[in-house]
């Protein structure tokens, strides 16, 4: 399966660090295209490969590490997304809750991502601790995951659980997926799950 994160501020690069840290091939875009992310691809080591836009939307499994805001024009950029997995690692600080219409914001994004399988993940720790060593107190760094499809959810939790935190499913997105958003109780929370 390929990977692919769109989004190289603190939250994107944080990933690829732990990608790399955890030996798993990755592939990092931006709209300022694959020369501007030369530095992190040398510190990552070549587990992490800088892409264009258009070639990290091939991947099988996209995460969306950018502002909230800028996910509409990312899912315009592919002419469908049948098949493939979105992974909202977004948060919408700075979003008004009118913008949001009522609904979760995951919810907004995979109506803007028509056919992908949606799963929120990687938004609740702020991005020091989403790229440091996971394991903490003799246990891992928890990491929530939620998804209307359970098979995507499972994926995604394979690999939350192979770059080295201990995932928990939180079932639908309308759900236990609530409380990753904004205002949510589980975001920045930082637990650890002891083995």
């Amino acid at each position: 399966m390929q990977h692919a994160i769109i989004g190289s501020g603190n939250v994107g690069s944080a990933l690829a660090r732990q990608f790399a840290r955890s030996g798993i091939a990755v592939g990092i875009a931006n709209t300022r295209g694959p020369e501007s992310l030369a530095a992190l691809a040398r510190e990552a080591g070549d587990k992490v490969r800088p892409m264009s836009l258009e070639d990290a939307l091939d991947a099988d499994v996209v995460i969306l590490a950018v502002p909230f805001r800028a996910h509409a024009a990312i899912a315009l950029a592919a002419e469908q997304w049948g098949g493939k997995i979105v992974v909202d690692a977004m948060n919408t600080y700075g979003v008004a809750p009118e913008e949001l219409q009522g609904r979760a914001s995951t919810d907004l994004v995979a109506s803007a991502f028509l056919g992908a399988k949606v799963v929120k993940t990687f938004n609740q720790l702020p991005a020091r601790l989403l790229g440091a060593v996971p394991g903490e107190a003799g246990g891992r760094r928890v990491m929530f995951v939620a998804s209307n499809d359970p098979a995507a959810s499972g994926a995604i939790s394979k690999l939350v659980d192979d770059l080295g935190f201990a995932p928990v499913e939180l079932g639908r997105i309308d759900e236990g997926g609530a409380l990753l958003d904004k205002s949510g109780p589980l975001v920045l929370l930082n637990l650890v799950k002891l083995s």
